[in-house]
């Protein structure tokens, strides 16, 4: 477990042990959520890194658009 401090300015260092692990580089986006008390920072995936997610899935099946909603 790491201890960090809060500045004057309400900021925190992310420390390096944990940005390494997380691969968090300068500039990311992070979402904070706060529940129970608890601070949580999660950050923002890299839409980037989900191409060919999908590649080769069937979409037999699908709804066309004669199905959809106006």
């Amino acid at each position: 477990m790491e201890t960090v401090k809060v500045s004057p300015k309400y900021q925190v260092v992310i420390p390096k042990s944990i940005r390494k692990v997380l691969k968090i580089k300068p500039g990311e986006q992070m979402v904070i959520v706060e529940k129970d008390g608890i601070v949580r920072l999660i950050p923002i995936g890299d839409i980037r890194k989900t191409r060919g997610l999908a590649r080769g899935l069937s979409t037999k099946g699908l709804r066309d658009e004669s199905e959809r909603f106006d």
